[in-house]
C-alpha cells in the first residue's frame, strides 16, 4: 500500500510518500480501505516529536472507509461496511487496521468524508462540555481555538444545550464565521486579553465551563477566568508552549475544578463514550450538527496539509484522501 511515512520526527518535510507492507488484522481487528483521513491536532504533535511505533512510521488517529477484511472475533462489522475508526497511529495510509471497539458504522446519509471528522473532535467536545464540564442550560462556556475542529463542534453543542457561548480565535474574520454555528461573543486573542474580555462579557462573573485545547500560559489564564464553581477541562497543548508551573491556588477558595481529559481512555475503559460517539454520528447525519471541512489534500501531499494546519490557516477540519 501507499502511505505518508517518516523515519524521524520533525517538521512537515519529514514526510515521504512510499510503498510499504499492507497491515494484517488480528482476530479482534478489521482492515479498512481508507477513503478519508481527518488530520487531528495530535497527529501534527506526534509527527513533530512523538513516539514512533514503527520505522518507517505511519502517523494518524482517525480515518474512514470501507471494510475489506475482518478478524475471526469481529461481530459488529462485515466486509463492505462503511466505518470510521480511531487508533494510536496508522491513518495516513491506503489501508488501516483498527480494533472493533474503536470503529463505528457510518449512518445512512452521512458521507464518508464527513464521518472521518466526527469521533475525536465531536466526542472530545461533548465529553468536555457535559460528562466532565457538567454544562447546564443558562451557563456560560468559553471555547478556546473556536475555529478548530473541536472548537466548532463545542460551539454547536453548547449552543444547542442552551448555554451562552464565548470563543477565542486569531482574527475578527474567523470569529464572524463562527456565528452561524452558535457563537454569542467572539474574543480576538491577538488584539484582546481574553481573561479581561471574559470578565467584561460576563459582568465580572467569569465562565462556568472553559474547554482549553491550548495549554501552557493560556491554561493558567483560563483558571483565572472561571466563575465561582467553574470547571476547566484541559485536553491539549496546541499552543506548544509549556508553563513552568501551574498555580491552582485560586481554585480552592472559589470551589473550582481543573480536569484533564483524553477521549481514548474513555473509549478504552467502557462503552459509554463509544455510544456517545455513535449518537453524535447520527446527529451529524440528521443535520443537527455540522462538520466544517476547510481543505482536502491528496495523501501524497501530507507534508503540505500538515504545514497548512501548523500555519494556523485552517477553519475546521483538514482532510487527506488516498
Amino acid at each position: 500500500m501507499k502511505a505518508a511515512v517518516y523515519y524521524q520526527t520533525g517538521a512537515p518535510d519529514v514526510f515521504r510518500y512510499e510503498e510499504i507492507a499492507d497491515p494484517i488484522p488480528m482476530d479482534h481487528e478489521l482492515l479498512l480501505r481508507v477513503e478519508a483521513i481527518s488530520i487531528e491536532g495530535g497527529d501534527t504533535l506526534n509527527r513533530l516529536g512523538g513516539d514512533m511505533a514503527t520505522t518507517p512510521h505511519v502517523v494518524g488517529y482517525q480515518c474512514a472507509g470501507v471494510v475489506v477484511q475482518v478478524g475471526s472475533l469481529i461481530t459488529k462489522f462485515q466486509v463492505g461496511d462503511r466505518v470510521v475508526t480511531t487508533g494510536t497511529h496508522g491513518s495516513h495510509a491506503e489501508l488501516r487496521v483498527a480494533g472493533e471497539a474503536f470503529c463505528w458504522a457510518i449512518p445512512e446519509g452521512l458521507s464518508t468524508l464527513e464521518a472521518a471528522c466526527v469521533p475525536i473532535a465531536f466526542g472530545t467536545a461533548h465529553d468536555s462540555l457535559f460528562e466532565f464540564g457538567r454544562l447546564q442550560a443558562g451557563e456560560t462556556v468559553l471555547v478556546h481555538a473556536g475555529a478548530s475542529g473541536v472548537g466548532i463542534a463545542a460551539i454547536q453543542l453548547a449552543h444547542n444545550a442552551g448555554a451562552t457561548v464565548l470563543a477565542t480565535a486569531s482574527s475578527d474574520e474567523r470569529l464572524a464565521r463562527l456565528v452561524p454555528f452558535g457563537l454569542d461573543h467572539g474574543i480576538n486573542y491577538v488584539t484582546s486579553d481574553f481573561e479581561e474580555e471574559v470578565r467584561r462579557l460576563t459582568n465580572g462573573r467569569g465562565a462556568d465551563v472553559i474547554i482549553d485545547s491550548v495549554g501552557g500560559p493560556t491554561l493558567q489564564k483560563s483558571l483565572r477566568s472561571l466563575a465561582y464553581r467553574g470547571r476547566c477541562i484541559s485536553f491539549g497543548d496546541a499552543g506548544r508552549d509549556s508553563a513552568p508551573t501551574l498555580d491552582v491556588s485560586t481554585l480552592r477558595g472559589n470551589n473550582q475544578s481543573l480536569t484533564g481529559y483524553f477521549l481514548g481512555a474513555e473509549l478504552f475503559f467502557g462503552t459509554r463514550a463509544y455510544d456517545m460517539v455513535a449518537s453524535l454520528l447520527v446527529d451529524v447525519a440528521r443535520g443537527v450538527l455540522q462538520v466544517e471541512i476547510d481543505q482536502v489534500f491528496g495523501l501524497e501531499n501530507a507534508e503540505e496539509a500538515h504545514a497548512y494546519i501548523e500555519g494556523r490557516r485552517a477553519f475546521g477540519r483538514v482532510v487527506l484522501q488516498p
